[in-house]
């Protein structure tokens, strides 16, 4: 199967190509500047070219000749990024549609059970873009994800900073919801999966556990080799909270604000409505998944890839430097700090 990936620089996308080359397909690989796939470490079974979503032109370009459409763009670090993302989806689904695309696979968010109006700006976003997708004259699935685990993910590497940088760690009480996160592996798994098949519609994609917010931060913890002490805060702006998140993190302020909105409703999958592998094997639980995302071989230097976002990468030189692990998430942050004043 042609398979064009749209965000395929981002931190899904990059995994994603490779994986879909070990299983046999062709990919196009595309982004808003045209990735090089030397860079990436991809063979020439990938055709790697510029598209910016939001240019009908460009879309219409993209897939001719593909056989699937795997759309993973997301403007969560703009503010305009609701606009923005309407803007796309419209140019993917009406494109999709007049080159005759067979399928259409959307990497969405879960989506909590309470009234439209109560959602988030980012949610009520995603929500947007996966009804205009559906709703094209194609065959089309999207697949909604919670917290994806992985070295390099933006919200397990704002959990994780947290989880690492404070000793005793203020929990909002607003934030003791549950969460049903899925390992990134998974993740590429359920994308391939569903290239090929006859599930439509939404699906949700979790792990087979659910935690709260702090649960999932004491895993990181553990992982690490740390003892953290999380202590309930009643009175807790959300506002506060995102700003006092974004300067104890090396985050995009708006990614993290974006983010912390969403923590006021549980995050967990719908029964019956859940992706399950069609060629059998269980997800990984959150503790081997964290784990996995804390070894050297992806958490170090080595196991980071060109599109990862700067602000998740590790600094070697703090590996060979005898300080304690909140010693050197501080000195992380201080780095990155200094690094932004200099432009």
């Amino acid at each position: 199967m042609r398979v064009l990936v749209l965000g395929a620089t981002g931190y899904v996308g990059s995994r994603l190509v490779p994986h879909l080359l070990e299983h046999g397909h062709e990919v196009v690989a595309a982004s808003s500047s045209a990735p090089d796939p030397e860079r990436f470490g991809w063979d020439d079974r990938v055709q790697a070219v510029r598209c910016d979503v939001t240019d009908a032109g460009a879309v219409a370009q993209a897939v001719t000749g593909v056989d699937a459409v795997v759309y993973l763009v997301h403007s969560l670090d703009r503010t305009d990024f609701t606009d923005r993302d309407r803007r796309a989806a419209d140019n993917v689904a009406g494109a999709a549609e007049a080159a005759g695309v067979r399928r259409v696979v959307y990497l969405s968010g879960l989506v909590p059970d309470v009234p439209e109006a109560d959602l988030s700006a980012h949610l009520a976003s995603r929500l947007e873009v996966e009804r205009i997708l559906l709703a094209a004259g194609t065959s089309a699935v999207a697949l909604r994800a919670g917290v994806v685990i992985g070295a390099g993910s933006t919200s397990f590497e704002i959990i994780r900073q947290i989880a690492t940088l404070f000793l005793v760690q203020p929990v909002p009480t607003w934030m003791y919801h549950s969460v049903q996160p899925v390992a990134v592996s998974d993740v590429l798994r359920a994308v391939r999966e569903l290239l090929d098949g006859p599930v439509e519609g939404a699906v949700d994609l979790g792990g087979p556990d659910v935690l709260s917010y702090p649960d999932l931060m004491r895993t990181c913890g553990r992982e690490a080799g740390l003892s953290r002490l999380s202590l309930p805060t009643p009175v807790a702006p959300p506002g506060l909270v995102g700003l006092a998140t974004a300067l104890a993190t090396t985050a995009p302020f708006h990614t993290v604000t974006a983010l912390i909105e969403s923590l006021h409703h549980d995050m967990v999958c719908r029964p019956g409505r859940t992706w399950a592998p069609a060629q059998g094997g269980e997800l990984l639980d959150v503790e081997e998944a964290v784990r996995r995302a804390s070894t050297p071989m992806y958490a170090g230097p080595e196991g980071a890839l060109p599109s990862d976002p700067a602000w998740t990468r590790p600094l070697p030189v703090l590996d060979v430097v005898p300080l304690p692990a909140v010693g050197k998430a501080a000195a992380r942050l201080a780095v990155h700090r200094v690094r932004s004043l200099l432009g």
